[in-house]
């Protein structure tokens, strides 16, 4: 392992989001010079820019043969995303959640998470899981599109454009030729940084004799979710603190239905998923899923100290990943800690949920 290794592993990261911001400045441009409905846009264009980086390494790595690479980086990227990203978000101020998050998109989220699970209880993700998947991420954004005009309509589109107000599109009277130079020049860095990535990541999992599964889960699940990070991290700062929240969720659905179905359906050979993935990273990406309920629930909001809980358990979850890949001793005490703590914190929201619902029941708010 040289230093080249450490330059392209950064490298790659570095052209993994100015692809993606290139792609997305690109399409959604192209989509507004022929009229495409803002709220199109943003169930496609955006929820595909910020989630490219997840796809280009996917599907690089499993085509690469790998395929651990692949998984880990899909199921990484979701624990990171909401624990890291909307937890972080909310340390930096308390994020607002629109009802039909909770009521739609979240539920939605917890259903895939489960059918990934279910799917990958053989050890690996074929053609048929992948098509299964990629069929729902069809379905879901066919039906957006339909319930948009509904009563609804006007509620969705506001809240996509103020998305798509986020991507700054300042192309949209440029040529069509430069529009599509740069969707083309987005993809082609994409492919690029994906490669780069990949290819640094397993060098220095070979290395460090760390597992492709554990490099995936790490180091290219938090560098893929930079734009999801930058993103959110931006829109709670500048105060639109809906957009963050809606932001993860999306992007944790597309990546589950798109990406992982994409992947399966462009290896070569079944993506592999470890025991070690179903025994702890795909319950700890469920689980990361189902506490957003009653954290959400009681009040449309993740507050500061909540956002604190969230980026320390993805900290305990980090560091059982690297203790375990090292085979330290200290990982016989992470692990009793993380099955005490984890539940307890799942209840101690869910309390706090039903006894806030139950205050705001009684008229004298008491």
């Amino acid at each position: 392992m040289t230093a080249w290794t450490f330059v392209a592993l950064a490298v790659g990261l570095v052209f993994l989001v100015a692809g993606a911001e290139l792609l997305v400045r690109g399409a959604a441009s192209i989509a507004t010079r022929f009229g495409i409905a803002p709220v199109v846009i943003g169930l496609t264009v955006v929820a595909f820019g910020t989630s490219a980086p997840e796809l280009a390494v996917s599907v690089s790595a499993a085509i690469g043969g790998n395929g651990e690479v692949a998984f880990g980086n899909v199921a990484g990227s979701n624990i990171a995303n909401i624990l890291l990203i909307l937890g972080g978000s909310a340390v930096i101020g308390t994020l607002a959640v629109s009802q039909r998050i909770i009521r739609i998109d979240i539920p939605v989220l917890i259903g895939a998470s489960f059918v990934a699970l279910l799917l990958g209880l053989d050890n690996e993700i074929g053609r048929v899981d992948g098509a299964i998947l990629f069929a729902g991420v069809v379905t879901y954004t066919w039906w957006l599109i339909r319930a948009a005009r509904g009563e609804r309509e006007q509620d969705v589109i506001d809240e996509y454009d103020e998305s798509i107000e986020e991507l700054e599109v300042d192309v949209v009277d440029k040529p069509l030729p430069v529009q599509v130079g740069l969707v083309v020049l987005g993809l082609a860095v994409l492919v690029g940084g994906s490669q780069l990535l990949v290819g640094s990541a397993t060098d220095i999992a070979e290395e460090m004799g760390v597992s492709d599964l554990v490099i995936g889960l790490t180091v290219v699940a938090i560098g893929t979710s930079l734009p999801e990070l930058a993103t959110s991290f931006l829109a709670a700062y500048r105060g639109q603190r809906d957009i963050a929240v809606g932001n993860v969720v999306g992007s944790n659905l597309f990546n589950l239905l798109c990406v992982l179905g994409l992947t399966g359906l462009a290896a070569g050979t079944p993506i592999p998923v470890p025991d070690s993935a179903l025994q702890v990273d795909v319950p700890v990406m469920l689980a990361a899923t189902i506490v957003l309920v009653p954290i959400i629930w009681k009040g449309f909001e993740i507050r500061r100290w909540e956002g604190i809980v969230l980026v320390a358990a993805y900290t305990l979850y980090v560091t059982f990943l690297v203790l375990d890949a090292g085979d330290s001793e200290a990982v016989d005490v992470v692990r009793p800690v993380a099955l005490v703590v984890v539940p307890l914190v799942l209840l101690g929201f869910t309390l706090a949920a039903l006894q806030a619902r139950a205050a705001a029941r009684r008229p004298d708010g008491a």
